[in-house]
């Protein structure tokens, strides 16, 4: 395998968990049916969603580096981000009625030498318990759906886990005086 195609591997497998989450708003193969598009998104699709808006920070469970994860989510714009050579913009589903919860991320823009991502779906299981984010994608950028998080390595899933970022709150009182 040459450096290159080690790069992309690497960075499709980091990637292919946070782009499952945030594909999990519906992405298809085939374009929607009139009915389809007429039909109302569900409500638990929708909290769901909203439930994963904002930043998130963490790390990759079991790996060992400092590396820390950035993913924002607005809408059903996925960005993720470890540094400046390595991160992706993607568009994002949640598939109704999953069970674990699904997210499948399209990648439509990616850090200098990660172009032949663009276009790829990845898929990941996710679940938010007392704060915290976990997800789990198939860590050799395989096709295959995750089915659980428990023995992730065994199944060779990247797991991440990540907190919400909380902007800090200011008093903007009145300016105190002497």
């Amino acid at each position: 395998m040459t450096l290159k195609e080690s790069l992309g591997f690497t960075a499709h497998s980091l990637l292919l968990p946070f782009l499952l989450l945030v594909l999990q708003a519906g992405c298809t193969a085939t374009a929607p049916t009139a009915s389809e598009r007429q039909r109302p998104q569900a409500a638990p699709r929708d909290s769901e969603l909203q439930r994963l808006q904002g930043t998130w920070e963490g790390v990759v469970v079991g790996d060992g580096s400092d590396n820390k994860y950035t993913i924002t989510i607005s809408g059903n714009s996925f960005h993720f981000h470890r540094d400046s050579n390595f991160w992706f913009a993607t568009t994002i589903t949640l598939p109704a009625d999953t069970d674990p919860r699904q997210l499948h991320a399209t990648i439509e823009d990616c850090a200098p030498g990660q172009e032949s991502t663009v276009g790829k779906v990845v898929v990941a299981i996710f679940k938010i318990e007392d704060g915290l984010l976990t997800l789990a994608a198939s860590g050799g950028g395989g096709d295959e759906t995750p089915k659980s998080f428990e023995a992730a390595e065994d199944q060779g899933l990247t797991l991440y886990e990540l907190r919400k970022v909380q902007l800090l709150k200011m008093n903007r009182g009145p300016p105190k005086t002497k």
